[in-house]
């Protein structure tokens, strides 16, 4: 694949407290993981990176108006249609949202569903194309 996508799967190692936390942190859905972040914000004061966009607000880019011209600069990466490799697609889904197995096949069956959301453009069409080299039919509004 890209440069940047071997740029960013760099193995880093994990000592036994903090493999701990990320296996707990697995074993959550996504409701609980979002008031996990939000719990995290509010009491660190650090904001969550894109990988936890799924918690994101919908509609946070702000105001509407006649902006139809300019350029957006946040997608929402929809999954119109899962095709004819779904397994391929579940795992993709999962690489890309970090969400659990179940809660992964659960999108890619419920599809058109949105996966990701306010994400930049760069990252969307990464994540497009990710997707439909796995199969997917995917849309970014």
């Amino acid at each position: 694949m890209s440069d940047e996508a071997t740029a960013t799967k760099e193995k880093v190692s994990l000592v036994k407290e903090e493999k701990a936390v990320i296996d707990a942190l697995e074993k959550l859905n996504v409701v609980q993981l979002n008031n996990v972040v939000k719990f995290m914000e509010q009491e660190y004061g650090i904001s969550a990176s894109a990988p936890v966009a799924v918690a994101a607000a919908p509609g946070a880019a702000g105001g509407g108006g006649e902006g139809g011209e300019t350029e957006k600069s946040n997608y929402d990466v929809e999954l119109t249609a899962a095709g004819g490799q779904k397994i391929a697609v579940i795992k993709a889904v999962r690489e890309i949202t970090g969400l659990a197995l179940g809660e992964s096949k659960a999108a890619v069956d419920g599809a058109p569903k949105v996966i990701k959301e306010g994400v930049p453009k760069a990252e969307a069409e990464d994540m497009k194309k990710k997707l439909e080299a796995a199969g997917a039919t995917v849309t970014l509004k």
